[in-house]
């Protein structure tokens, strides 16, 4: 499990050791510059006479630049550094300085300080630290806008490696927004523990690998802003069927999917749900739809007439390929989800049913929206809050909580890195998914996927002492799971595919993968259930 704090988290266990004189600017600049030897050694064989720029703030990041500059500069680094704050922080520049590394002027042109910076072979990002807020300004912005330039026109391999100080500097630390001007890192190096924004869309993306210096921070009270789930995490929520178990203990899932228009969304639905190791799926649908889930798959049950009609189930999947002019289909929805919430059942609400939903909910509905139906529901309920799709995607974080505190509900944002959150407990991130999820009926099988999950733990869900945050982990876990069977469909398997997917360049001796369907990461399930269970799925 990958875990971040918040700022005041981080600030409040740095104070007693500092007061306490626990150095932790030289562990944090010692390892800052190892991180960059080790980098430049990989990338080029050696340190001795590297160009190395380095921008620099006015707080202590720049004061962790600046030392780590100097260590770098004595081991025969060519050390060249640009103040673009009000001030520098002196006992690190002066060590910079003693070590022989050259401070350029910084109120030169900002295009020709931008054009030696792009020859550097590596440059340390120390402008900004958690303490900023998000977003650069003047001169910092200034000249970061004018290197992002001269970077973007040299060969990929001619340019510097950027190493960001903790965080990039401008990005939004604890809410991981993204704005203009921020210089995008080949790697992090994050002081003590991860900061959310380097787990969060869509920062993360401008932090590269993320390397966690231990200082000896004592966070043990302190609640984790974001969670994300590996593979033995996932292994230890999935519930594997003992002796005594049969399809009823396994977990009854009930699926109220597809239309005349989308018949293919219960098919996908139904497919995620029995191939994920559903005990029994109970399909009440249109009849053109459950001809064709009977068909494909003849061991779900077909469910007439009203929710009390159906048959038990332990969980419910309402709205996948119900669209907003089935008046009659929304209608039965809206009914079935009262039926459910009144009876303590746990509920996936997706696609359609997010239309029908009620003023509140419990935390064990969950609700699957992409950032156009959250954006949709959120200007629903906060209208003067100005919510669109841009704006979510800009501050997925933000509309998440705001989602989670208007309704009730869990809620699963679907995007490249998927975020689910439920009225206590972390933001959950998941990031495994590879872009060749972005296909039609993708967020159908995801929604058939956690259906099953809730299904099988709706003990867990709904009985006496009761987590009130398993919604959002076995949320999250569905979303991991998702995507790790869209990588195996698409032949993107291990840490490099994965990154190589991600970045559109292929590693040596890996694959960026290849185009895939809905119904292939359906059937990749199995397979990819059975190595977790396993242990050896990675990751």
């Amino acid at each position: 499990m990958r875990t971040a704090h918040r700022v005041t988290d981080v600030v409040d266990a740095e104070t007693p050791l500092l007061a306490a004189g626990v150095p932790l600017m030289e562990r944090a600049s010692f390892a800052l510059a190892l991180a960059v030897a080790s980098d430049l050694r990989a990338r080029r064989g050696r340190v001795v006479g590297a160009r190395i720029g380095v921008l620099v703030g006015g707080g202590n990041n720049g004061g962790d630049a600046l030392i780590a500059a100097a260590h770098l500069a004595r081991r025969g680094a060519a050390v060249e550094i640009v103040g673009v704050g009000r001030a520098m922080h002196e006992a690190g520049a002066a060590r910079a300085r003693a070590a022989g590394a050259r401070f350029l002027d910084a109120d030169q042109d900002a295009g020709e300080l931008a054009g030696r910076l792009a020859g550097c072979a590596a440059l340390l990002d120390g402008i900004t630290g958690i303490g900023a807020s998000s977003g650069l300004r003047g001169r910092a912005l200034e000249v970061v806008t004018a290197l992002r330039g001269a970077m973007a026109s040299r060969p990929r391999g001619e340019r510097p490696w950027v190493v960001a100080v903790d965080v990039p500097s401008g990005v939004g630390v604890d809410d991981g927004a993204l704005p203009e001007g921020v210089l995008p890192a080949d790697r992090t190096v994050t002081m003590g523990t991860a900061k959310p924004a380097l787990l969060l869309p869509p920062a993360e993306v401008a932090a590269g690998e993320v390397t966690t210096v231990a200082l000896g921070l004592d966070l043990t009270g302190a609640s984790h802003a974001v969670v994300r789930l590996e593979a033995g995490d996932l292994a230890e929520e999935w519930a594997v069927p003992g002796p005594a178990d049969h399809k009823y203990t396994r977990g009854v899932l009930g699926i109220a999917a597809g239309s005349d228009t989308y018949p293919g969304a219960a098919v996908l639905a139904t497919s995620a749900a029995v191939r994920a190791g559903a005990g029994m799926v109970r399909y009440a649908g249109p009849d053109a739809a459950a001809a064709q889930v009977l068909t494909r798959h003849p061991e779900v049950v077909r469910g007439l007439g009203e929710a009390d009609q159906v048959g038990r189930v332990q969980a419910w999947l309402l709205g996948s390929g119900v669209g907003a002019g089935d008046t009659e289909r929304l209608a039965w929805l809206e009914r079935t989800l009262t039926h459910a919430v009144e009876r303590g059942i746990p509920v996936v609400a997706d696609a359609g049913a997010l239309a029908v939903l009620p003023e509140r909910l419990p935390a064990t509905v969950l609700l699957t929206p992409h950032a156009g139906e959250l954006a949709g529901l959120l200007a629903a309920r906060d209208p003067r809050a100005g919510w669109d799709r841009a704006r979510v995607e800009a501050l997925p974080v933000r509309a998440l909580r705001r989602a989670v505190d208007l309704t009730g509900a869990t809620v699963l944002l679907k995007g490249a890195t998927t975020l689910v959150a439920g009225p206590s407990g972390p933001v959950h991130s998941q990031a495994e998914a590879t872009p060749w999820l972005g296909t039609a009926g993708a967020g159908d099988v995801l929604a058939g996927l956690a259906g099953m999950v809730l299904a099988s733990r709706a003990g867990d869900l709904t009985g006496a002492g009761a987590d009130p945050e398993l919604t959002a982990r076995l949320g999250a876990v569905a979303a991991s799971v998702h995507g790790r069977a869209a990588r195996r469909a698409a032949g993107v398997e291990g840490a490099a595919g994965v990154e190589a997917s991600r970045t559109r360049r292929a590693p040596a001796g890996g694959s960026v993968g290849g185009p895939i369907t809905a119904l292939d990461v359906a059937e990749a399930l199995p397979s990819v259930i059975r190595d977790l269970l396993d242990g050896t799925l990675g990751g």
